[in-house]
């Protein structure tokens, strides 16, 4: 299997993972607790044609703050409180969202902090050749926090990589293995490493431009939801313009 990390642009057409830590992924996360589907948007204007169009919810943001006129901003705690009085919503973000407009692969999942390892898991079952994580950025620019989540959910895909080798395999050296034979990238195996230290991992992604930025405009809670570890099951998929909680085909 081969497993890499990009970032706004994929190339796989197997599988990608949409990462935008702060605050996508989990917004869009916790919303599935709420709502049946998610339609992104890629700008304000077509947010509000979509929400009018089928009778949406309206969330959304731009450099962090709530848009004029919708109901929601990108703040996965103002949704969790939200009482929902619809069963859908359409959503824009200044980065995670933007970034599945040109994706395309088969099947494109939402993963971060919050989801890594059902994300992790999911992905393995799905993908038939490569997987590939990308990062939304901030403002087209890297963003450490996109980085440190994308390798909690690349270290879950590592441990179930190793679960599912070969006994002799497993008798070999392990770090050589997934260095020569896994199919994870070097740039993806340096993202696990850095993630590895929780408390290090936090603090980075809580001084870090978009963290800093929350702070300032008053979502600090929603960085401290953002940056907890596996407390979801649950995992988006995009499919057909809109994005579903994803349930296997009974």
């Amino acid at each position: 299997m081969k497993v890499s990390l990009s970032f706004e642009k994929g190339s796989s057409k197997d599988l990608s993972i949409v990462v935008d830590a702060l605050r996508a992924s989990t917004t869009i996360t916790v919303a599935l607790d709420k709502f049946k589907e998610i339609y992104p948007a890629y700008t304000p204007e077509q947010a509000i044609e979509i929400a009018k169009e089928k009778n949406l919810i309206l969330a959304g943001e731009r450099k962090g703050r709530k848009l004029e006129g919708f109901e929601l901003g990108n703040s996965p705690t103002e949704i969790k409180q939200y009482e929902a009085s619809k069963d859908s919503l359409v959503l824009t973000t200044s980065n995670g969202v933007r970034i599945m407009e040109n994706m395309e692969s088969e099947i494109i999942l939402i993963g971060g902090f919050v989801n890594a390892k059902a994300c992790a898991k999911l992905a393995l079952e799905l993908a038939t050749e490569e997987i590939e994580l990308v990062m939304g950025g901030i403002n087209k620019t890297f963003a450490i926090e996109d980085f440190l989540a994308a390798g909690e959910i690349l270290y879950w895909i590592q441990e179930e990589l190793k679960n599912n080798a070969s006994e002799d395999r497993l008798n070999s050296n392990d770090e050589d293995y997934f260095k020569e034979e896994s199919g994870i990238s070097e740039y993806a195996l340096s993202a696990i490493l850095a993630s590895r230290d929780k408390e290090l991992a936090d603090k980075i992604c809580i001084e870090s431009k978009s963290g800093r930025r929350l702070t300032y405009l008053g979502y600090k809670d929603d960085i401290t939801l953002c940056i907890k570890r596996n407390i979801s099951e649950k995992v988006g998929i995009y499919k057909d313009g809109k994005i579903r909680l994803y349930k296997p085909n009974k």
